[in-house]
């Protein structure tokens, strides 16, 4: 069954002094408050698309890499992944990194390697995300 997820933004202004708000409609987790300062310069609290892709990219991620693990009979019992995503003003979005540490008994740093590219780019919002470059380090921990 297709599941959709709603947010929404009113923003009010203009786009260099102008401020909006971004509203989570599907969850109810609340709304925060989003400006181009947020974007381009330093994050003063709010926050911006960016983030908010990161935010989408490391949980997706860490969704698919937990499947792929569980599916191949080594289940992780832990999973960080950080995304770090890079806006250049006038050009975009212009790389993603995503970096996990693993918790996963039974399993070498090749087999952690092999899963995490294997989640990188079969995760839903990487392949939404294709045109733009996506790196990624993994490694083992304890």
């Amino acid at each position: 069954m297709a599941t959709t997820r709603s947010a929404h933004t009113v923003w009010e202004g203009t786009l260099f002094e102008g401020t909006g708000t971004v509203t989570f409609d599907s969850s109810g987790i609340g709304q925060q408050p989003v400006s181009w300062p947020s974007r381009a310069e330093e994050a003063n609290g709010r926050t911006s698309p960016e983030e908010l892709i990161a935010a989408a990219h490391s949980s997706c991620f860490s969704m698919a890499l937990s499947n792929g693990l569980s599916g191949a009979g080594t289940p992780p019992t832990k999973l960080v992944t950080s995304a770090d995503v890079t806006f250049q003003p006038g050009e975009g979005i212009t790389g993603i990194h995503l970096t996990v540490e693993g918790s996963v008994p039974g399993l070498d740093e090749q087999g952690f390697q092999a899963a995490a590219e294997d989640a990188k780019k079969n995760c839903p919002v990487s392949q939404a995300l294709t045109g733009t470059t996506i790196t990624l380090t993994a490694k083992l921990g304890g």
